[in-house]
């Protein structure tokens, strides 16, 4: 099996759980990219624990679902954003999240994998990853 974007198979993966209720989900395959995005999460208070089983191929995450997520995914094109743009209220952060200090939107930034409230704090843009509320 191909697998072109392991995020997005990761998050699709969260929301059907969470649609189902269900207490856990395994996602595979891990990437850097995603233990990253879920750590975002886990700060958030919207994911329980997590952890990274090493299958000897592509590795698996074991996450507990806490049940807060509404809606999560990501986003496509990864959109590059500016401190200024982040700062402020734009259209595309509208598009995302249903109000304003509803959600968060993940951002790859200098710093790492932040938050859109933690890039703010750190005066630094980045490049759009994800979104949840």
């Amino acid at each position: 099996m191909v697998v072109m974007d392991t995020l997005a198979n990761a998050l699709s993966a969260i929301y059907n759980a969470e649609i189902r209720a269900k207490k856990e989900v395994v996602v595979w395959p891990a990437s850097k990219l995603t233990l990253n995005v879920l750590k975002v999460l886990q700060r958030e208070g919207y994911i329980g624990e997590f952890e990274y089983i090493d299958d000897g191929r592509w590795g698996k995450i074991k996450i507990q679902l806490l049940g807060r997520i509404n809606k999560i995914g990501v986003i496509k094109p990864r959109y590059p954003v500016k401190h200024r743009e982040l700062a402020e209220f734009p259209e595309w952060l509208k598009r995302y999240l249903p109000a304003y200090n509803i959600g968060v939107i993940i951002v790859s930034t200098p710093y790492g994998v932040l938050s859109h409230k933690e890039a703010v704090e750190k005066q630094t843009g980045g490049v759009l990853l994800a979104y949840c509320y």
